[in-house]
């Protein structure tokens, strides 16, 4: 199995955690470090938050993530309606941006209602792993 290379070049510029649950955050941004995976990390407790970001920073590209790890149970904006509303955005940054499901979720109802919107990527279980960074970067190659 390939492994990453501590001192690579960092596969992605920007990538967004979204989470309420800062213990997640901390741990997927530490092995996101670990790898080398992304040159920053921002992360954001709130699908509101999250869209904000998105919304003041939509027309500056080093702003926008090129991934966005969302988690689905949130309060307020969960995932569905961070996913309904990151449909009215403009459609460069649907095309910049990979939306990774990344929750705790086994109700296979939300998973498959996931991975059948389209902006979705990718489904992963937490807590984020190597092994899924890996498999997310192989698939971008």
């Amino acid at each position: 199995m390939e492994e990453f290379e501590q001192n690579s070049t960092p596969k992605v510029s920007l990538v967004m955690l979204v989470d309420d649950n800062d213990t997640d955050n901390f741990l997927s941004k530490k092995i996101m470090e670990h790898v080398n995976f992304s040159e920053s990390i921002l992360i954001k407790n709130t699908g509101k938050s999250a869209l904000e970001y998105l919304h003041q920073n939509q027309n500056d590209p080093h702003k926008i993530p090129d991934i966005i790890f969302l988690d689905i149970n949130m309060p307020i904006v969960d995932g569905f309606v961070f996913l309904y509303e990151y449909e009215n955005f403009p459609p460069q940054l649907h095309e910049k941006i990979k939306v990774v499901v990344l929750s705790s979720s086994n109700n296979k109802r939300d998973i498959n209602q996931f991975l059948n919107n389209r902006f979705v990527h990718q489904f992963i279980s937490k807590p984020l792993s190597e092994k899924a960074l890996m498999e997310l970067s192989a698939a971008e190659a």
